[in-house]
């Protein structure tokens, strides 16, 4: 893992992190108490954001905290203005496993669609859903394990795995493979040749359906941060300073407060300031939602990223950068976007224990099954 743009520093203060890796709210819950557990270190991790916020006393830099999230088994960078689509990737493992899946479910299900050797086509059709289309939750479930940790991955590896595995065995070694056998929708489970049955369908099925989770979560994270960036870049790009009379051509990043700057007809008002020539009518609904421009002259104040919808106006700069109104509204939504309720964190909670339970209440079903009723057992594989 990689340690991508890490700002080194002593002092005591806050930073907003990148989280890769995570695929469940127990994830966000691991990285969340592995900060907490920083001397000094207060971190709120939010899963669908996938940010970490965190302040940190004096003395801890923000490598430590990167190297705390990596050593969890994530990974942790500094956030990119634009980040790489993540959708396309699980939209095309996506559609890989719904066109191979449907027809194994079908030929598992429907008897009258069933022909000699069907079952060994679905094992075609289905191994490239469980293995490549599946790899994610495969990959994430034995990076969990390498640190001793057990999210949703873990459930979903376990059942996918056993399902296609117990298939390839019972074809191979058990009755599932000869010819003319067939299946069908069943209510209630029947005692039999447990080598007669296989369960594709489950693995191809249950891969593609959590596939689409994936995807549309993949997609609404994806969406909402295209919004914030569409909010931060209602500013302007470049200002026409007033030097010594004459209008000198800057990026906006280089106006300080006190400059005196040039709005022309149809321009983006450059920063927050006062008017101290020129009127105009403004429209300002990207921030007050009003419809109708605003009237301004000598003395009004104008906001940054609003339009000079008429006249030349010669404006005051007073706040500039992060300080402007637009700049602290996208900090609102950010810090909104970041935020928990607290029926999240309770979730949160709840899913750091639940896998564990799950694998603990499957495990003394087995034990209960083998050594309580070994008769029953028997009989059943029998």
């Amino acid at each position: 893992m990689t340690r991508t743009d890490a700002p080194e520093t002593a002092t005591a203060g806050g930073l907003e992190l990148a989280i890769g890796g995570m695929t469940c709210a127990s994830c966000a819950h691991r990285v969340e108490r592995k900060l907490n557990k920083m001397t000094g270190v207060t971190a709120s991790v939010n899963y669908a954001t996938e940010r970490a916020t965190v302040t940190f006393p004096a003395g801890v830099s923000a490598a430590d905290l990167v190297a705390t999230v990596e050593a969890t088994g994530y990974t942790a960078t500094v956030p990119q203005p634009e980040e790489p689509d993540r959708t396309l990737g699980w939209r095309r493992r996506l559609v890989v496993a719904v066109v191979l899946a449907v027809p194994v479910i079908v030929l598992s299900m429907v008897p009258a669609a069933q022909f000699d050797g069907w079952q060994w086509v679905s094992l075609v059709l289905a191994t490239p859903v469980v293995l490549w289309a599946g790899l994610p939750f495969h990959r994430a479930a034995w990076s969990n394990l390498r640190h001793g940790a057990a999210t949703m991955d873990t459930l979903i590896s376990m059942g996918t795995l056993a399902a296609y595995l117990w298939s390839v065995y019972a074809l191979v070694f058990g009755t599932a493979g000869e010819a003319g056998m067939a299946e069908g929708f069943r209510w209630l489970p029947e005692r039999g040749d447990p080598t007669g049955t296989i369960y594709l369908e489950t693995a191809a099925g249950v891969t593609a359906f959590l596939l689409a989770g994936r995807y549309a979560e993949a997609r609404a994270r994806r969406r909402s941060g295209d919004a914030l960036r569409a909010l931060l870049r209602l500013g302007a790009k470049d200002v026409a300073v007033l030097r010594d009379g004459v209008e000198v051509g800057i990026p906006v990043d280089s106006l300080a407060v006190g400059d005196r700057f040039v709005a022309r007809p149809g321009e983006k008002i450059a920063a927050d300031g006062k008017v101290v020539d020129g009127t105009s009518a403004v429209d300002a609904s990207m921030l007050t939602g009003e419809s109708v421009p605003i009237e301004v002259g000598p003395g009004d104040t104008v906001a940054g990223g609003t339009v000079n919808a008429g006249g030349r106006l010669v404006v005051l700069a007073t706040r500039v950068g992060a300080d402007t109104q637009l700049a602290q509204l996208a900090r609102l939504v950010e810090q909104a976007q970041a935020g928990k309720a607290a029926v999240q964190r309770l979730a949160d909670r709840v899913s750091a224990v639940f896998v564990p339970v799950v694998i603990g209440i499957a495990v003394l079903t087995l034990v209960a099954w083998l050594f309580v009723d070994p008769a029953a057992a028997r009989s059943s594989a029998s």
